[in-house]
């Protein structure tokens, strides 16, 4: 059996607790993070905007007359100051705010009436919208990150990223329109039997699944890559577009 001198076991418990100081001081990084918490005032028809860098933002629907922004932020350099505007809508400008300063991820979740209009937009991350029954949804992520906006109600709803999912469950309204459009990512839209639109819809080759509301009149162009016909009444505009992917029509 190996025997330690006195000096061998004192220089062992030394580094050992040096190991256990050290590991919450880099632990602690993760605490880093703040969150920031605001309330304002709100009508039952706002408009919010949001313009971020990077991170989530997550848009929910409440009963109460008021905007709540939480917002978890990565670096304590980080700013955003929302100003009202005299419509009663909200902007949110974290771009303009930070002057183009590399300050990481900002994560919103916002709750907000659901007679709302929503205009989102980032640079990378997640974009997700439920319940939202305003004038317009407007979704944009200028480099990658998947868009989810489920049970919309709105007049126009807009969806566009470069890399990325797209999913929409909702409805259409009469005279609206509708825009989707993917750079590379699925695009899946979940629909009521009985919506009615105006589809133009372009994919690669075989890549558009109509499912249940494809019908004989619809006309399919460039063997399969372009679907233009109506379904229903044709009420709506529809414009799907997707250049490395899969377009998919669902019945809800």
């Amino acid at each position: 059996m190996k025997l330690y001198s006195p000096a061998s076991i004192n220089r062992f418990r030394n580094s050992f607790l040096f190991l256990i100081i050290l590991i919450p001081l880099n632990g602690g990084s993760v605490l880093a993070q703040q969150r920031l918490s605001r309330h304002y005032p709100a009508g039952k028809d706002v408009r919010l905007e949001l313009r971020n860098l990077s991170g989530t933002i997550t848009v929910e629907t409440w009963a109460k007359d008021e905007i709540r922004i939480t917002a978890d932020v990565e670096s304590r350099k980080a700013t955003f100051n929302p100003r009202q505007t005299e419509t009663g809508g909200l902007v949110i400008d974290v771009v303009g705010d930070n002057r183009g300063r590399d300050i990481g991820d900002v994560n919103f979740k916002i709750q907000l009436p659901v007679r709302s209009s929503v205009d989102l937009e980032t640079r990378s991350g997640q974009i997700s919208v439920t319940n939202v029954q305003g004038e317009l949804v407007r979704a944009h992520i200028w480099t990658s990150g998947d868009i989810t906006l489920a049970n919309i109600n709105a007049v126009r709803v807009f969806a566009t990223n470069t890399s990325g999912d797209i999913y929409f469950d909702g409805e259409f309204a009469r005279g609206g329109t509708y825009e989707f459009k993917s750079g590379k990512g699925n695009i899946t839209l979940r629909l009521p039997a009985n919506c009615g639109f105006r589809l133009v819809a372009t994919a690669p080759t075989k890549s558009i699944k109509m499912g249940p509301f494809w019908h004989d009149g619809m006309k399919t162009m460039g063997e399969g890559r372009r679907i233009i016909g109506d379904v229903g009444d044709g009420r709506s505009s529809v414009t799907v577009t997707d250049y490395q992917g899969t377009i998919n029509f669902l019945r809800r």
